[in-house]
C-alpha cells in the first residue's frame, strides 16, 4: 500500500503545518486544498503566508474532487459536518482520513459516514499563531500523531501514512495507545486553552502565575476523572510533566480559543467545555470548572457580538 496523493481541507493554523511540505514533496499535481466559493477565491488570489513565503496552493472545490490516497481534515469543530460532506468526491476505496482536530469525538463523526476502514485516529501537538492569513512557526516544533486505537504492531495503512509523512518531511509519531493520546491532548486543551481564553493570557503566564496554574490543574483533574470513568488512565505524574511542555512554548503564543475571541470569531467552546459538561453528567462526575469555562466564554462571545 503506497500513498502518492493527498488533499487537505482547512488551511488554518493546523493546515499550514502540512500544506507547504506536501506541495513540495508530492507535487502540485498530487496535492490540493479543498475550498469553495469565497474561500477558494481568497486562497487563489491572496494565498497564505507561512514563515515569510506566500503560497498559492492548488485549490479544488468539493465538486471538482478526485480520489486521493490521504485526506487531512483540519477544520474547526463547527465546520466538521460541512467538511465531511465536502470531502466525499476525494474518498476512494483505499483512501485514509486523518481528522487532526481538537476534541475526542471527531473520528466517530467521520467514521459514521465513511466507515472505520477509512478513518485513523489522529491529533496534533503544536503551537501555531495565525493572523490575517500569515503564520510564523518552527516547522519541526510539534508533531502529528496518528494510528489505530492500539499500535503495538503497525497495520499496513498506518505504515503507508507513516511513509508519506517521512517523504514529506512532516514530523509524526505513531502513539502506541491513541485513545490515551487523544484524551491527554484533550485534557491539555481544556486546562490550558480555556484558562488562557477566559483570563485573556498567553501560554507564558503559566510560568509566572500560580493562580492561573491552579485553574489549569483543576480543569485537568475534571478531564482526568471523566477519562478514568471511560477506562482511560491519565496519572498525576503525566499531568505534572505537561508543565515542562508549556514552558517550551514561546511566551507570547496564544491558544486557539483566545485567538478566536480576539478575532471576534465563534470559538470551539462547545467541543471543549460543552462536551466535558455533557460527559460529566453522563458519568455522574461534577465538572464545575468546565461549566465555568463554558458559560464564561459564551459571555465573551456575546460581548464580541
Amino acid at each position: 500500500m503506497e500513498m502518492k496523493s493527498a488533499a487537505l481541507i482547512g488551511l488554518g493554523a493546523m493546515g499550514v503545518f502540512f500544506a507547504p511540505r506536501m506541495e513540495e514533496h508530492l507535487g502540485r499535481e498530487n496535492f490540493c486544498v479543498i475550498a469553495r466559493e469565497k474561500r477558494k477565491e481568497r486562497l487563489e488570489n491572496k494565498g497564505v503566508t507561512v514563515n515569510g513565503v506566500n503560497y498559492r496552493f492548488p485549490v479544488c472545490t468539493p465538486e471538482e474532487g478526485t480520489k486521493k490516497d490521504l485526506v487531512i481534515m483540519a477544520v474547526k469543530d463547527m465546520g466538521l459536518d460541512q467538511a465531511i460532506e465536502d470531502i466525499r468526491n476525494f474518498v476512494g476505496d483505499g483512501t485514509q482520513i486523518l481528522c487532526v482536530m481538537n476534541g475526542v469525538e471527531s473520528e466517530e463523526r467521520v467514521a459514521a459516514v465513511y466507515g472505520w476502514e477509512h478513518v485513523l485516529y489522529s491529533y496534533m501537538r503544536m503551537s501555531i499563531v495565525m493572523r490575517n492569513g500569515k503564520a510564523d512557526f518552527d516547522p519541526y516544533w510539534g508533531k502529528v500523531y496518528f494510528g489505530e486505537a492500539k499500535n503495538e504492531v503497525l497495520t499496513e495503512r498506518v505504515k503507508a501514512v507513516s511513509d508519506l509523512m517521512e517523504r514529506c518531511d512532516i514530523p509524526y509519531k505513531v502513539e502506541k495507545d491513541m485513545m490515551w493520546g487523544l484524551w491527554f491532548k484533550y485534557m491539555c486543551n481544556v486546562g490550558e486553552n480555556l484558562t488562557c481564553a477566559l483570563l485573556g493570557i498567553p501560554f507564558g503566564m503559566f510560568r509566572d502565575s500560580e493562580p492561573a496554574n491552579e485553574i489549569r490543574w483543576a480543569a485537568m483533574k475534571e478531564v482526568q476523572a471523566v477519562a478514568k470513568a471511560k477506562g482511560i488512565i491519565i496519572t498525576d505524574e503525566q499531568m505534572r510533566r505537561q508543565y515542562d511542555t508549556i514552558c517550551r512554548i514561546p511566551y507570547e503564543n496564544k491558544p486557539s480559543t483566545l485567538q478566536d475571541l480576539e478575532a471576534k470569531k465563534k470559538t470551539e467552546i462547545e467541543m471543549f467545555a460543552g462536551s466535558m459538561v455533557k460527559m460529566g453528567k453522563e458519568e455522574g462526575i461534577p465538572t464545575p470548572i468546565c461549566w465555568m469555562f463554558l458559560e464564561g466564554i459564551k459571555v465573551l462571545e456575546e460581548k464580541n457580538r
